[in-house]
């Protein structure tokens, strides 16, 4: 099965359309973004597309130092509802820094990571353990996460743990041995073509959310021809990035209406 991250995100998105005339009607997202970094600002751009369906205004402020990032951060405050750290950012900006002075009642993240939320919502669509009501539905299950990044890896070893399953965390460097254990692997290593078909298991639930950039087109961690061992495949682009978008406005909802 691969799952088509677009008509997922659609369904979530217009689901969020119903809500919208229950919320304030200005409705602000900020985020804070390296000044320069080409492909970050993209990336919000694609944000915005959905913002504008939703009537929701997105405020960006470009950043280049702790210092300056944390003056945006402290307009943000005032005048948004919710807020992002566009990852990632230069090392002249202590990232931990911004990221902690981020009150929590606008913390996009902080309500649930929208990697993480889009991960759990494919694996719900696809996995009958996962519908039930037991918090330990994938008790029994071996999940491996390459990588362990704020954006993708950490959230999903959280994630995983919480749902029951055993959980191993690889970096690309590391021995690629326990993905022929693994009924479930999530890619976050940001490495083009890592993961080869006979790294797996026949049958895994593959989940790549690493994105990266090789000869001008946006590549996952999985080689494509990973699709024919997985019995769940998410394809990049097109699987867990569009999810993750409607994810982070259904966290902003839920942020605008104090949930």
């Amino acid at each position: 099965m691969i799952i088509d991250g677009k008509k997922i995100a659609e369904e979530i998105i217009e689901g969020l359309q119903k809500e919208r005339g229950l919320l304030p009607p200005l409705l602000n997202l900020g985020f804070i973004v390296a000044q320069g970094d080409e492909v970050s600002q993209s990336f919000v751009r694609i944000k915005e597309r959905v913002a504008s369906r939703l009537q929701v205004v997105v405020i960006t402020e470009l950043v280049s130092t702790t210092d300056g990032a944390l003056q945006a951060l402290q307009r943000l405050k005032e005048t948004t509802s919710g807020i992002i750290v566009q990852l990632p950012l230069p090392q002249t900006i202590d990232t931990e820094r911004i990221i902690d002075a981020i009150p929590k009642n606008k913390d996009i993240d902080f309500v649930y990571p929208p990697v993480a939320k889009a991960i759990e919502e494919v694996l719900t669509r696809t996995m009958k353990e996962l519908r039930g009501p037991d918090a330990t539905r994938l008790q029994g299950k071996v999940a491996v996460v390459v990588g362990h990044g704020r954006l993708v890896g950490g959230p999903a070893a959280e994630l995983l743990r919480h749902l029951g399953a055993t959980v191993v965390v690889l970096e690309s460097k590391d021995s690629v041995l326990p993905l022929k254990n693994a009924d479930i692997v999530v890619l976050g290593a940001g490495s083009p073509g890592l993961i080869k078909p006979e790294m797996l298991k026949q049958g895994v639930v593959l989940i790549d959310a690493g994105t990266s950039e090789a000869g001008g087109k946006v590549v996952g961690d999985a080689d494509p021809a990973c699709a024919e061992a997985a019995s769940v495949f998410t394809p990049v682009p097109g699987g867990i990035g569009p999810i993750a978008v409607a994810m982070i406005f259904r966290n902003l909802f839920k942020l605008a209406k104090g949930d």
